[in-house]
């Protein structure tokens, strides 16, 4: 399904914790080739400021040059609005000669509306050379309806996630060296 990514503005990976969801994108990233910016993303992530400056930080892993004047606006003593700043990075995507995905990995650790409703804002005006993959425990608070009727939206969720009863058996013969009936399966 993630190979499909070109197609979504938004990959939404959600599922409880242990089914994967990280080494999944990990795995899919080392096969695809992609350039890539990944913000693995914590409690004190929480302020809008910090949250914008690490998604920066990491989007210049990939292309140093990008964000220099969406930084500058973001640390204004006095602050402008979320949308002035966001425009001004996707004004900066706009330049980027491929395409970048960018992760952030545990999204449902933020609970700022600020940052909830900067990320709606990108999502809803991002160019065509950025594609986004969000890893998370629970929906986000976005426009989740509206990206699906617009088809914006890729999601994988706890059953695209779980192993079939034959990816069960290979795993425990080819892996595990374990030799089991079905029924032990």
């Amino acid at each position: 399904k993630l190979d499909k990514l070109r197609e979504y503005k938004l990959a939404l990976i959600v599922a409880s914790a242990g089914y994967g969801k990280t080494s999944l994108v990990s795995e899919w990233i080392a096969q695809s080739r992609l350039k890539v910016a990944w913000f693995s993303i914590d409690v004190g992530d929480n302020d809008p400021v910090r949250f914008w400056d690490y998604v920066i930080a990491a989007i210049q892993t990939a292309y140093p040059d990008i964000g220099e004047q969406t930084l500058t606006l973001l640390h204004e003593p006095q602050p402008l609005p979320i949308e002035t700043i966001l425009s001004t990075l996707i004004n900066e995507f706009s330049v980027l000669p491929d395409l970048l995905t960018v992760v952030l990995d545990d999204y449902h650790v933020i609970e700022s509306s600020d940052i909830h409703e900067g990320l709606a804002f990108l999502v809803e005006h991002m160019p065509s050379q950025i594609r986004l993959i969000m890893t998370t425990r629970l929906d986000p608070p976005l426009p989740l309806a509206r990206m699906r009727v617009r088809s914006q939206l890729l999601e994988l969720r706890s059953a695209d996630l779980r192993f079939s009863p034959p990816q069960i058996a290979t795993f425990f013969s080819d892996v595990m060296g374990l030799t089991l009936t079905t029924d032990d399966v």
